[in-house]
């Protein structure tokens, strides 16, 4: 079990230093490999170098047992390769027993997203005469406009937004920087929450964050209290609908194709490494499909 620890930790600084992963995708690696190494405890195996393919077999037996979504397996397996990859540079195994492993076929979920008539009702709930309602206003125009996970929105400092171009400097996964336009609209509910309602609530605290958004106490708004927000939206606005921040990226990806954008330059925006993360927007919805084929199959209508 120590062995097992430090080839862990080990694992843990290539992640960090090397590799410059984010907390969220180092927690799911060492996740997986614990689970691997709770497995490898039950069947009294000791050393990570005996590990041959039937024992993967037998492992990945007990996660379908549990029950485990294919993506979940697949997360493990890809997990478990990269771990023993870097036990092999090392020097600490002379085999990866996880390379020939094949992927369970992944699943495509369609993302879920908002149809204009529901996001633009969440448009009016806000009260912009208040500071609240000022930041409130401007985070649902910014993560509409932009389509940025909740994280680099919360990670925004004041000096990453850019007026005179309307763009955001966003810090992505793996800390990568990409630039990000947005619209007049997001521009106006920006400029008045920050030359208004975010000075307001600066004035609460002591410290003096550079933050974009801050919560009532002067402080960074954590993503948490992003997704409070929203929640608060939806249940005044009275929609029947599951609301996350997530969603709202799902919806730009989705209303940006729908409207033509090209498949790339969503991707660009997105922030996305593969072109495949970003093709599971290109569903449409129902009317989008019936008014394409309405208006361009030669005998959908009668000519007038």
């Amino acid at each position: 079990m120590d062995r097992f620890e430090n080839y862990s930790n080990l694992f843990l600084e290539y992640l960090q230093i090397e590799k410059n992963a984010s907390p969220y995708t180092t927690k799911f690696y060492l996740k997986d490999i614990e689970t691997f190494i709770l497995f490898l405890n039950r069947e009294g195996i000791t050393d990570l170098g005996n590990i041959d393919y039937q024992i993967v077999r037998v492992f990945l037996t007990s996660l379908y047992d549990r029950q485990l979504s294919r993506r979940s397996v697949s997360r493990k397996i890809s997990s478990l390769r990269s771990f023993y990859r870097f036990l092999e540079r090392e020097g600490l195994v002379t085999e990866n027993p996880f390379q020939n492993v094949t992927l369970p076929k992944a699943e495509h979920p369609v993302p879920d997203f908002l149809y204009m008539e529901e996001i633009e009702k969440l448009f009016t709930i806000s009260d912009t005469g208040n500071h609240l309602g000022q930041r409130n206003q401007a985070i649902l125009e910014l993560l509409y406009a932009t389509g940025i996970r909740v994280s680099e929105c919360t990670g925004l400092r004041l000096n990453d937004i850019d007026f005179q171009i309307n763009t955001v400097l966003v810090t992505g996964k793996g800390r990568k920087e990409r630039y990000v336009p947005f619209g007049q609209y997001a521009e106006t509910a920006l400029r008045e929450y920050i030359n208004d309602g975010r000075q307001a609530l600066q004035e609460k605290s002591n410290n003096q964050s550079k933050a974009v958004f801050l919560n009532s106490r002067g402080n960074p708004l954590s993503t948490r209290g992003v997704g409070l927000i929203l929640d608060k939206m939806v249940k005044e606005a009275a929609l029947t609908i599951d609301i996350h921040p997530h969603k709202l990226r799902h919806t730009f990806a989705t209303h940006m194709l729908n409207e033509g954008a090209d498949l790339r330059g969503v991707q660009e925006l997105l922030g996305h490494e593969h072109l495949s993360s970003t093709q599971i927007y290109t569903h449409v919805s129902k009317n989008h499909l019936r008014n394409v084929y309405m208006n361009s199959h030669p005998r959908a209508k009668e000519r007038e």
